[in-house]
């Protein structure tokens, strides 16, 4: 007995060759999305490099069957973040290993365990802040970056001494460099590929985080001692190799993103003094302000899956086997049938009510939602409360920032610009 597959039936899309197409999505990434939308509605197909053939969705019903499908119709890209990440990465994980692999990782980033972290990003936030200039324009990504570094090498690798000092210089080359080399097709083969760099670079990350497990405490709260701690159903314990990769990909995920998404936090809070004054009178705004800056400036713009069986049936569209599904999460935020106004920068939409995370999905979604959502949660809030009790950010009348590549992340194309005065014991200074 034969089974009957569907006729594939996608998405209108461009024809143009996948060179032109790929040229056009990295000179235009953003603007060229929301132009396709409006050519060919809320699904269209593309052919680009990385990806290949892909739809692009952005209905509210089509996220939500995606993300709630199996990993027999649709799973893991078979090309993304892994190959930066290294093999054992959840990024390069799928199926029952991704499965098994996320239910170990989960338990160190949520409850008291999260509480643990936030005097770490306290203290960390409120070293930078006191090198922090008055009066005169500067830009605040860089502080953003030191301060989530920081505090993931402490709170999650567990790093001091020689290991944080080695890790602080190396960590921000080596993943500024394998944020582009994931989104770029650049081959591995050749004596002067970027690749070969990048694997020495990764060498030295490895043998220090060699030391830094011969080193663990084995009551230590830092995840990396978690990590040590647990035991698969059948009594193993992680290996070595991940653990590094492991370690790489929270700190990938945790740090460039979350230090992007505060330089965002300023970029709009010093055009919306409203909201700064309303924080400071209702401090639980605070909350909502953060869902706000993701929702109107998510540093990621896709999620994607790969369909594995094919006729997979994705709301209108019957998908082959082997087609990308991204997941447009800037065409979903920017939309007014699911946010009303959507062009409007105005948290209180939040204020009181959760997000639906089939429609508000910065972290992504279903069981390839961030793992760390809830950590750089705490992060973000920690040093916005902070930045926000010690300093005045001086409102200005400039033009939005514009949108800049930074590889894998959007950040503001002047660094999220701000000036500063530091408040007294009284109140302002």
């Amino acid at each position: 007995m034969t089974t009957m597959t569907r006729p594939v039936a996608l998405p209108p899309g461009p024809t143009a060759p996948r060179a032109v197409q790929g040229a056009y999505a990295l000179t235009f990434p953003l603007r060229g999305m929301r132009r396709l939308r409006e050519r060919y509605g809320d699904a269209f197909t593309v052919n680009v490099p990385i990806f290949g053939n892909a739809v692009v969705i952005s209905s509210p019903t089509e996220i939500k069957q995606l993300f709630t499908s199996g990993p027999d119709l649709v799973d893991n890209l078979e090309v993304n973040l892994g190959r930066v990440l290294g093999p054992r990465s959840m990024f390069a994980l799928s199926g029952d290993e991704h499965k098994r692999q996320r239910k170990l990782l989960v338990p160190p980033f949520h409850g008291r365990r999260l509480a643990a972290y936030e005097k770490i990003v306290e203290e960390e936030t409120i070293r930078e802040l006191a090198s922090w200039p008055e009066g005169r324009a500067f830009a605040t990504l860089p502080s953003m970056m030191r301060i989530t570094l920081n505090a993931i090498l402490r709170a999650v690798f567990g790093a001091e001494g020689a290991e944080f000092a080695e890790l602080r210089e190396l960590l921000p080359p080596f993943v500024t460099l394998g944020s582009r080399l994931a989104v770029v097709p650049i081959s591995k083969k050749g004596r002067f590929s970027p690749w070969r760099r990048f694997e020495r670079m990764r060498r030295e990350y490895d043998t220090i985080v060699d030391r830094l497990i011969a080193k663990a405490r084995p009551d230590g709260d830092d995840v990396l001692a978690m990590m040590l701690q647990t035991r698969y159903d059948d009594g193993t314990g992680l290996s070595r190799e991940e653990i590094s990769d492991q370690l790489l990909t929270l700190l990938t995920a945790g740090h460039e993103t979350t230090a992007t998404t505060l330089a965002w936090a300023v970029e709009r809070l010093r055009r919306h003094p409203a909201v700064m004054r309303a924080i400071a009178e209702d401090d639980k705004l605070l909350d909502a302000t953060i869902l706000e800056v993701q929702r109107t400036r998510p540093v990621i713009d896709l999620t994607a899956r790969q369909v594995k069986q094919d006729g997979f049936q994705l709301g209108r569209w019957t998908l082959p086997k082997g087609y990308a599904v991204l997941v447009s999460i800037a065409l979903i935020h920017d939309d007014d049938a699911v946010f009303p106004h959507a062009a409007t920068f105005d948290p209180h939409r939040f204020a009181g009510a959760r997000p639906d995370l089939y429609q508000w999905i910065p972290f992504g979604g279903g069981t390839r939602r961030c793992l760390g959502a809830a950590f750089a949660t705490m992060e973000m809030t920690v040093v916005l409360r902070t930045l926000l009790r010690d300093f005045t950010l001086v409102p200005t009348t400039e033009p939005d920032e514009r949108w800049h590549s930074r590889g894998v992340a959007y950040a503001p194309a002047k660094g999220g610009r701000a000036v500063v005065r530091r408040r007294t014991t009284g109140g302002d200074s």
